[in-house]
């Protein structure tokens, strides 16, 4: 575990690297620790760190291109049994996200959004 020095993030937020992966936060950190035992159980066969998932394409109006709008999960997890989810982690809930988390789950029906919220110490 590698901490990276008095670098906040805009949530006042610690990062901190583990596996040579970069964590916004101690909370998601903790989290792949658990998840990182799951497999070990045998109860999870994947972890994969910050998929992205695209809610809105890329396009061109009257000659103005706009980039598409993506959104980065924290984990996308698949379990032994098959299904899969993908696990946000929030401290808390801003507007922004609360859009993001409904376009994702118009876009993306088949996906379960997992979302861990923490108190803040």
């Amino acid at each position: 575990m590698i901490r990276i020095p008095k670098t906040l993030n805009k949530y006042f937020n610690e990062p901190i690297i583990i596996d040579k992966i970069k964590f916004s936060s101690h909370r998601e950190a903790k989290y792949y620790g658990y998840l990182k035992t799951l497999k070990k159980l045998g109860e999870v066969t994947g972890i994969e760190c910050q998929p992205v998932f695209e809610l809105q394409p890329k396009f061109e109006k009257h000659g103005i291109k706009y980039k598409a709008i993506t959104y980065i999960a924290d984990f996308r997890v698949k379990y032994a049994d098959g299904h899969e989810e993908i696990i946000e982690i929030k401290g808390f809930e801003t507007p922004l996200w609360k859009i993001k988390q409904k376009i994702f789950e118009y876009r993306y029906p088949d996906l379960t959004l997992k979302v861990i919220r923490g108190k803040r110490k």
